[in-house]
């Protein structure tokens, strides 16, 4: 499998507490509509950690059902147990997906050697395309790079989503697949460091801002992929305002409240998660408008 383009991290919608089933379907094939290349469900924007296994399952069965091969449809099966992310990635392949999408251990801290340990024993159990997806922000442990290269030489490890905190650990690890002549697949995980990141090598974004500008992500990464840099840089700077108010807060927060005032129903927040503070609220408003994605900002 070969990943590249923009991949939607979607939000998953709810009714009241209960998942929107029918909004989750349109949310979809409107994202497909708009020329996107991939949908992820179930990442961190899809606030995964807040769904029944039961929830998770109808997530995956509505993604298998609406994007019908159309695009690849990857599945977070994250979990701090190793066990448990085997068990969540076998019931993804189960279910139809196209590939999972692996974050490092989160909580329990474990060690370099553990963290590889983690991701071969899924590789071991189950044949099914992986991304890891490296975050230290969440994870609180980073791979580092001997890591990272043990890592993709185990099989069926097709893409890696970088969210490492610093671009010289990406350029690190660009500059060791380049000697390598790997052609594996590395996606942005912050839409403000797209730009810089395909620069370097990325193939594109796995992008929390495209659940709402699709279209405009969608050209920002392709006219890189094309060669087209100053066509890209200038919609990156176009949209810089809004990647940056796009996680003024914990995501998916802010993503959720500019949809929700955009006109593109999502709902409420499940807990730990609850609605902006007002100041950021404002900041966010604000930004919309300037952008005309709202009218009135209010």
């Amino acid at each position: 499998m070969k990943l590249q383009g923009t991949v939607t991290a979607l939000v998953t919608p709810f009714k009241g507490q209960k998942l929107d089933e029918q909004r989750l379907a349109g949310l979809i094939n409107e994202q497909i509509s708009q020329g996107i290349n991939g949908i992820l469900l179930l990442g961190i924007t899809g606030e995964s950690c807040t769904l029944t296994p039961e929830e998770q399952g109808k997530v995956i069965r509505i993604g298998v059902e609406e994007v019908k091969g159309r695009v690849p449809l990857i599945v977070g099966t994250d979990s701090n147990c190793t066990r448990t992310a085997i068990e969540k990635t076998c019931k993804a392949k189960e279910l139809g997906a196209d590939a999972a999408l692996v974050v490092t251990p989160y909580f329990n801290k474990p060690t370099q050697e553990g963290i590889f340990r983690h991701f071969e024993s899924i590789v071991k159990a189950i044949d099914l395309p992986l991304v890891v997806y490296n975050h230290p922000g969440r994870a609180v442990v980073n791979i580092e790079l001997p890591t990272m290269l043990r890592i993709i030489d185990l099989p069926n490890i097709v893409g890696i989503k970088d969210a490492a905190e610093h671009l010289s650990q990406a350029g690190d690890l660009f500059h060791a697949l380049r000697k390598r002549n790997s052609d594996i697949s590395i996606f942005s995980s912050d839409d403000a460091s797209t730009y810089a990141l395909m620069a370097l090598g990325a193939k594109g974004v796995i992008s929390v801002a495209a659940n709402l500008i699709p279209s405009q992500i969608t050209a920002m990464v392709n006219a890189m992929l094309k060669g087209n840099h100053h066509e890209a840089l200038n919609i990156h700077y176009e949209l810089l305002p809004f990647f940056k108010v796009a996680f003024i807060e914990t995501n998916p927060i802010p993503i959720k409240t500019a949809m929700n005032l955009c006109g593109f129903s999502v709902g409420d927040f499940r807990l730990p998660l609850c609605e902006m503070q007002s100041d950021h609220l404002v900041s966010l408003k604000q930004v919309l408008h300037e952008m005309n994605l709202i009218y009135k900002a209010t």
